[in-house]
């Protein structure tokens, strides 16, 4: 379950968008996150154990700040990381089908995403059991990938090492970010299991992949690099295979998201949780077609409210645990990631905005009027 938490989708394309963006360079922004995912994790895991009831991120920073800050980064979660993040992981399944039997990854991306919807609304819930098999599917892909691929991997692969810049390695890192979350899934399974114990073997099984993945791929040119990397090893019969699993993946992550920001709408007080993230993700897929946003600029925005949200958890980890170096350390780390996210910080920021205006209109209209 942890895996799961971590691993999901993105790793279908994320390698391919990190290439785009830094060229065999992005290696550097793979490593500098693992390192970065050490204090996260461990952090997290210490924060699970001390306040199982915390609700995640949100709940962590509600006790270190105040509601209100509670409240910021449960809308960062709701309003942006969830619709944004399932549309962009929809589309991942969508680019392999398309890949697979033809057609346009957007159409394939709203099927599944309705779908997901559909079951939301049916009350049907991925259990855990599927879960673990869809995450040991997943698993099972990617390590044959990389078996078939690294003896192949030459120097030459490596060359230009940074064709866009060092700083394109920033860059890389911002968007990598989306693969790097779910390390507060410590303060959700913290009842069932040891949050120490859990995320140290998930940060072995993470780095081995991870790292073994993007030396895979840094050569491999195209969209969808497992695709690839699985029809050079098995041909092409691998590619209805890789298509079918993707979709599976797919649907069971976004299932799953769109099933926590159904619990957190309502936590939250809002009328019709998941109908109203019915017609967020609706007017975000129309923009996405209208105006062709890439899947790239979809990750960006996720991995930058997720980055904030990790920051902000960090924070609150700074306050609340005895041992403050190692969520200190993680908080300046993920400061400079998200100093190279552009103009996609304006959205965790207007999202706070929106968030503290709202708040304040509603100490307002609860404050007594004057008296006569």
């Amino acid at each position: 379950m942890y895996l799961g938490a971590v691993l999901g989708p993105g790793v279908l394309v994320l390698p391919a968008l990190a290439n785009r963006a830094a060229g065999p360079a992005s290696l550097l922004a793979w490593v500098l996150l693992l390192l970065l995912s050490v204090p996260v994790a461990m952090s997290f895991a210490e924060l699970g154990t001390r306040y199982p009831g915390g609700h995640g991120v949100a709940g962590f920073v509600g006790h270190a700040f105040g509601r209100q800050a509670q409240n910021t980064v449960a809308w960062w979660f709701y309003a942006v990381g969830v619709p944004v993040g399932v549309l962009g992981g929809a589309l991942v399944g969508g680019q392999y089908v398309a890949h697979a039997a033809g057609g346009h990854p957007l159409v394939w991306g709203t099927l599944i995403l309705a779908a997901a919807f559909a079951a939301n609304y049916a009350g049907f819930h991925v259990s855990a059991t599927v879960q673990v098999l869809l995450v040991g599917l997943l698993t099972a892909l990617v390590a044959t990938a990389i078996a078939f691929r690294l003896p192949h991997v030459t120097a030459a692969d490596f060359t230009p090492f940074a064709p866009h810049g060092w700083l394109a390695v920033g860059t890389a890192a911002t968007v990598l970010f989306f693969a790097f979350a779910g390390w507060e899934a410590g303060s959700h399974l913290s009842g069932t299991a040891d949050p120490r114990r859990a995320t140290r073997r998930t940060l072995v099984v993470v780095a081995v992949l991870y790292l073994g993945l993007a030396v895979a791929t840094v050569a491999v040119p195209g969209d969808v690099p497992l695709a690839v990397l699985l029809e050079r090893a098995f041909g092409p019969a691998a590619r209805a295979t890789t298509a079918v699993a993707a979709v599976l993946l797919t649907f069971g992550a976004v299932n799953t998201y769109l099933a926590g920001a159904k619990e957190l709408g309502t936590a939250m007080g809002l009328r019709k949780p998941l109908s109203v993230q019915a017609g967020w993700c609706a007017v975000l897929l129309v923009v996405t077609a209208v105006w062709r946003v890439e899947l790239a600029t979809l990750m960006g925005v996720t991995a930058t409210t997720l980055a904030a949200v990790t920051a902000a958890g960090m924070a609150a980890a700074v306050k609340l645990l005895p041992r403050r170096t190692p969520p200190a350390v993680a908080l300046a780390f993920t400061l400079v990631v998200l100093s190279f996210s552009g103009w996609w910080l304006l959205v965790p920021a207007g999202v706070s905005a929106l968030a503290w205006s709202a708040a304040r209109v509603g100490r307002s209209a609860a404050s007594p009027g004057p008296r006569c």
